[in-house]
């Protein structure tokens, strides 16, 4: 995000300001504004100010990262949100259909790891042959015998 042709504005927030509303410590706010989740503009005197809707970034990137979202998505997902102006409901939308499919797919993982995890008590993982937690329909049998490294995408 780009704030060259952003100002500063009476209202705009202090570190401490932003930190407080958003319950994050201000180094927080500096690790966001690093990883490019979120900027600041600068005073005269060299001083970070935050326009107030960095407030609602700063809350969709703690809940995002709750739910296991990667800082290279939330921020791929934070670059298509306007800069200069407050997101909309229609922005926010647009952005939430973008990531439909991948947390539809997030929710059926996490329910079949519910749902089978009882099945894993004093398995190890040695079955690897019937695990529908890492070998779901033994799709590693192509592989052959011994130990395969899984990576999920």
């Amino acid at each position: 995000m780009n704030d060259v042709n952003r100002e500063i504005r009476s209202h705009d927030l202090t570190p401490g300001e932003v930190a407080r509303r958003a319950g994050v410590a201000v180094s927080a706010l500096h690790f966001y504004e690093r990883e490019g989740l979120i900027t600041a503009i600068r005073t005269t005197g060299n001083q970070r100010r935050y326009h107030r809707d960095v407030l609602r970034r700063i809350a969709f990137v703690r809940v995002s990262q709750g739910v296991g979202v990667s800082l290279a998505d939330i921020r791929a997902a934070l670059a298509t949100l306007p800069e200069g102006r407050t997101p909309t409901r229609a922005d926010w939308t647009k952005l939430s259909r973008s990531w439909r499919a991948d947390l539809d797919d997030r929710i059926s993982r996490l329910e079949r790891l519910r749902d089978t995890l009882d099945g894993c008590i004093g398995c190890g993982c040695l079955s690897m042959k019937s695990c529908q937690l890492a070998n779901p329909g033994d799709l590693l049998s192509q592989y052959g015998t011994g130990a395969v490294r899984l990576q999920q995408g």
